[in-house]
């Protein structure tokens, strides 16, 4: 998120002194002839600069702008959520109405509070989804339209607003007809917040000027589409659009190494937009059809953020398994350790904060590398290509989410987890366990009877038909499910040592958790009887033909 400091303008009217002059404190106080000098605003002034904001023009109501500006400035942060959540002002609606101003004075001081207003979270769900969002929304989205000079602060402002994801199917589908009685499909409508930010991506040439303006609302842009495309709705009208063309191209036309690539700049926005389309079934083709795997595919060797997107990138993409670099094993390792920080609730230093990767992108990138691996088995034959995923700790971590959505899913059930998966990553955890069923159940040398094994079968298959049986769960996950429990049953007769390591690293985590470890144990512990025969059947009709073992 940016927060923006005003340059103050040189006043070149006056003319230079002609020999630097200390102003002693006396000249300092004494103000101009006939002018009383400006004190600073205070929120109690805000009822009078509105008024001033909507009643004057020109010089004098941006002057109260300004004033609205400085009371949320980086020096004044503790006054942004007030000015917002009181309820006391209502500055949201007259800074949305400078936005239609001619001047470009008011209308850029206005963007400014407007960014600067949209940072803290609570303001952004007054600012994204209240009573004055569409006023916010189709202001900054008019200005990018008429591609003003602020074009790339209404852009940041409403990427600010992004953020919060309750907010960001609302501010794609910003639609309205052209006289505001009603809303149309934003494909359909030309004035939509989606075909403005086509027509900025597809108007600017490939080769803008580095930090101009039409470069800086490009790539603010694209920032502002990495975090709509999180919603699978909004990815499907992206999809339909020249965007994937256009972030694509960003990354073929570069010429900077993704070494040099920085946080936040056009490559990383466009590398993070393709990420995230790549997830969706509904927008995937879009980038397929344009080319992104050849393009993003020598990113995968960098090993670091970049490489670690385009490494999963291109796993959706379904590229094959012999596209991953050093026989996959940097995708492996790059993509569990993922799932580990995000289930642990930490980053890396210097690639990732926490909450930068959703958990339902790491399981599916880690679901789609196994199945990429477990056809390359099919066709080459053996466990060589599924054996680089599964290694115990990734596997028990698969084993960690799906049992932590049963848990949370049972009323009845005692302990809990720090983390609780949502049902698309235990299902993405799901489809992994199964591809990686070939190099997990593979047997012991020379192979052997295990107690370990057969507890670890039991356990484990029980815990994934209870999965399966959970409301809510999609047919295909209840298929997988179950086709991955029946076979993990069915090899309990013999030693598996890379499902006994898994089974008893989730184990350990299940207790640290406080979990209860009786929670998957099949409960057919066999017929209880004493002298009168079973106790779970009636009484022998002739107790002399009764046979009691």
């Amino acid at each position: 998120m940016v927060s923006f400091r005003r340059k103050k303008k040189e006043d070149k009217s006056k003319p230079e002194p002609k020999a630097e002059k200390k102003a002693t404190p006396k000249e300092e106080k004494a103000p101009a002839a006939k002018r009383t000098p400006d004190k600073p605003p205070t929120l109690d002034d805000i009822p009078d600069l509105i008024d001033t904001m909507l009643s004057a023009k020109g010089e004098k109501s941006a002057a109260a702008t300004k004033k609205i500006y400085e009371l949320c400035d980086v020096g004044h942060k503790q006054n942004r959520v007030p000015m917002v959540c009181s309820g006391k002002y209502d500055v949201l609606t007259p800074l949305a109405q400078c936005l239609t101003q001619e001047s470009g004075d008011g209308r850029h001081l206005a963007c400014l509070a407007l960014n600067n207003l949209s940072i803290p979270t609570e303001n952004k769900r007054v600012m994204a989804l209240g009573p004055a969002s569409k006023e916010v929304i189709g202001g900054l989205c008019k200005v990018i339209a008429e591609d003003k000079q602020e074009s790339y602060l209404c852009c940041i402002c409403l990427m600010n607003l992004s953020f919060l994801e309750a907010s960001i199917t609302t501010i794609l589908q910003h639609s309205p007809s052209a006289d505001g009685s009603k809303d149309l499909p934003p494909l359909e409508n030309s004035e939509s917040l989606l075909r403005v930010l086509e027509k900025l991506l597809t108007n600017s040439p490939g080769a803008a000027k580095a930090s101009s303006g039409k470069s800086e609302g490009v790539r603010w842009a694209c920032g502002l589409i990495k975090n709509l495309a999180k919603s699978e709705d909004n990815a499907a009208l992206i999809g339909k659009t020249e965007i994937p063309k256009c972030v694509v191209e960003n990354i073929r036309s570069t010429t900077a190494p993704p070494s040099r690539w920085t946080s936040n700049s056009l490559e990383d926005f466009s590398l993070f937009v393709i990420l995230n389309l790549a997830q969706w079934p509904v927008s995937r083709e879009a980038l397929v059809d344009a080319g992104a795997v050849d393009v993003i595919k020598p990113i995968m060797g960098e090993g670091d953020l970049q490489g670690l997107k385009a490494t999963m990138a291109c796993a959706f993409l379904e590229a094959s398994w012999e596209s991953f670099p050093d026989g996959g094993n940097p995708a492996a390792k790059s993509v569990s350790e993922l799932m580990t920080n995000i289930v642990e609730k930490k980053g890396k230093d210097g690639q990732y904060a926490y909450g930068v990767f959703k958990l339902y992108t790491a399981t599916k990138a880690y679901a789609d590398l196994a199945k990429a691996a477990a056809k390359a088995d099919s066709s080459q034959g053996g466990e060589s290509n599924t054996k680089v995923l599964a290694a115990p700790s990734a596997v028990a971590l698969n084993f960690q989410i799906v049992s932590d959505l049963v848990l949370s899913a049972m009323d009845d059930a005692e302990g809990s987890s720090k983390y609780v998966p949502d049902a698309m990553s235990a299902e993405h955890a799901v489809s992994a366990i199964e591809a990686m069923l070939p190099a997990v159940l593979q047997e012991g040398d020379p192979p052997r009877k295990s107690i370990q094994s057969e507890k670890a079968c039991g356990e484990v298959s029980q815990m994934l038909l209870t999965y399966a049986d959970i409301s809510g769960t999609s047919s295909d996950a209840k298929t997988s499910a179950r086709n991955a429990a029946e076979q993990i049953k069915a090899a309990s007769s013999s030693a598996r040592p890379v499902l006994e390591i898994s089974h008893d690293l989730w184990n350990q985590y299940r207790k640290r958790e406080g979990q209860p470890m009786d929670q998957f144990v099949s409960q057919d512990k066999g017929i209880e009887v004493d002298e009168s025969g079973p106790l779970d059947f009636l009484p022998c009709g002739n107790e002399s033909s009764c046979v009691i073992a």
